[in-house]
């Protein structure tokens, strides 16, 4: 029995090398980072973190260290579909998503990865493996960027060995969306495998009128052209757009992900481990989606999601963006022709400069 015997939370500030921009959340400086580190009677640790893209995160901190750490003390870390079960319904009159299942997600992370280490395999094996080379592709933070700046980013990727982009979409005036999205075809040249993100800007009708206007484009998806909620108005976007989409960044719970693909509402369902109720619900997701027969995708935190793609034999692209992590990780994710490849090491092998952060501590 691997009996939890501590469980330590931490919130932190991380300044971002430049200031990202989309069309949702505005200019963004700085993203919060709660991290647990789950520890068992014989001392080995477990590690998870969650991020929040400026707020919220004393809220999650809190959940973490007043509601869910006393509940888990004593119990045996091994078995974390029974651990995630209590913390789920423990918070649950309060939950079923947002801070909640952010905070849920955290501790849940940590619990696979102390688990895989407790088996000396790294995470994506112990949850299935399938391929440890992943497709990546560079997600732009870039909706205000000048067109130049945008191109120079974009020629960076290509340098450090992508293979495919993203780009936003979203501006006031949507003829400059699909101007620089012309452009970014150009740039790339025919072929080569661009996405566009509208980080939830458009009504329906609108999402659909974009959507038809950047069919020419040859786009591997259409991101988030509407609000989460609307199952059946990404039905009708997909539909009558003629776009695929990816979707399910702001999904917080299994029953939300199969409420959309049942209503046929996405060709990527896009779930992000650190939100949508951690390791055990991502995986549910990925097997949910496989039997639709459709392509799983990841959101950010993407040294967690190479081992949760690496691990599932309906994988499509990694997502690589960490919001500046990769500074205080001591192997950060690398990228080779296109593909990303899940480490060797035991549990999720993410290993964090604790000190480095600590000038950058809350609370």
């Amino acid at each position: 029995m691997a009996k939890i015997e501590n469980i330590q939370v931490d919130q932190y500030r991380i300044p971002l090398p430049v200031v990202l921009s989309d069309s949702t959340h505005g200019d963004m400086s700085a993203f919060e980072l709660v991290t647990v580190r789950v520890r068992d009677a014989d001392g080995a640790e477990g590690v998870g973190y969650t991020y929040t893209v400026g707020r919220g995160g004393s809220a999650i901190r809190a959940l973490i260290a007043d509601d869910l750490t006393p509940l888990l003390m004593g119990h045996d870390a091994d078995l974390v579909e029974e651990n995630w079960r209590l913390m789920w319904w423990a918070s649950h009159y309060v939950g079923r998503g947002g801070l909640t299942v952010h905070a849920i997600s955290a501790i849940d992370i940590a619990l696979w990865d102390l688990k895989a280490k407790r088996a000396k395999l790294p995470l994506w094996r112990l949850l299935g493996g399938a391929d440890n080379k992943v497709k990546a592709y560079a997600g732009g933070i870039d909706l205000l960027f000048p067109l130049d700046q945008l191109l120079r980013q974009t020629a960076d990727n290509l340098g450090r060995g992508f293979r495919a982009i993203k780009m936003k979409v979203g501006r006031d005036n949507m003829s400059e969306d699909i101007a620089r999205v012309g452009e970014m075809r150009k740039f790339l040249g025919d072929g080569f495998a661009l996405m566009v993100d509208a980080n939830m800007r458009w009504g329906v009708d609108q999402a659909i009128r974009a959507a038809r206007k950047l069919r020419d484009f040859d786009l591997v998806w259409l991101e988030e052209p509407t609000i989460p909620d609307d199952f059946a108005g990404h039905a009708r976007i997909l539909r009558e757009g003629g776009v695929p989409l990816a979707t399910g960044e702001n999904l917080h719970s299994l029953h939300e992900f199969d409420h959309l693909i049942s209503a046929g509402g996405v060709t990527y369902p896009e779930p992000d481990v650190s939100n949508c109720g951690g390791i055990t619900v991502w995986m549910k997701v990925a097997a949910l989606a496989a039997a639709r027969n459709l392509q799983v995708t990841s959101h950010g935190v993407h040294d967690l999601h190479v081992h949760l793609l690496a691990a599932v034999s309906n994988a499509s692209y990694l997502e690589a963006h960490g919001f500046g992590l990769e500074r205080f990780i001591a192997d950060p994710l690398i990228i080779h022709e296109g593909l990303a490849t899940a480490p060797e090491r035991p549990g999720h092998g993410v290993e964090l400069d604790w000190k480095g952060l600590g000038t950058l501590h809350i609370g």
